[in-house]
């Protein structure tokens, strides 16, 4: 029986490995050609926690897209992100969303109104709306996470979930927890 310390992270909690995973693990280490040891990514991922999701709060929703987000400090973040941090990246996604959806209602209650007369093609610019919008948020996402999430082993994503309450779909924020590669000293 082996013992795993998968990152610095964890350094106090001790994994231990099935038989069966030795095996394989064996197995990995002999079909590598003696070069080092491959570490196997979905090996890593089984031991990342859970991603945190932080959910729309707004009182408006177009498309599955809330007016905001949830600026609350999720405890699990708690030695990753400092609180001033995430509430800033939650501000900028908030800012972004205040400055887009309106126009977005607007469009969308025109489009309601005209629908039947134009057989539903007046619903087009606030789909094209709605998909620029959440461009622009996953561009502002790509650029938190480059300019910090990434070396603090986190990745920030606007990801499309089922609702806990009924069967709509909604936008969310995923807040994922890169894996940590272990180095390993060839033998």
């Amino acid at each position: 029986m082996s013992v795993l310390l998968p990152n610095m992270a964890d350094f106090d909690t001790i994994y231990e490995l099935d038989e069966e995973e030795e095996e394989e693990g064996e197995d990995r280490e002999s079909g590598g050609g003696g070069a080092g040891r491959v570490v196997d990514e979905e090996h890593l991922l089984r031991y990342a926690p859970d991603p945190v999701v932080v959910r729309g709060a707004g009182h408006i929703t177009v498309f599955g897209l809330s007016n905001k987000f949830d600026a609350e400090f999720p405890s699990v973040l708690t030695g990753k992100v400092a609180p001033e941090e995430f509430k800033i990246s939650i501000g900028r996604v908030n800012t972004c969303l205040r400055k887009n959806l309106p126009l977005n209602v607007k469009w969308l209650l025109c489009g309601c109104i005209c629908c039947c007369c134009t057989l539903g093609l007046s619903l087009w610019p606030v789909i094209c709306l709605n998909k620029r919008t959440r461009r622009s948020i996953h561009k502002l996402l790509d650029w938190e996470n480059n300019r910090l999430y990434h070396k603090l082993g986190l990745h920030w994503k606007l990801s499309r979930r089922k609702c806990e309450s009924n069967n709509m779909m909604e936008y969310v924020i995923l807040i994922e927890f890169l894996p940590k590669y272990p180095i390993f000293r060839p033998d």
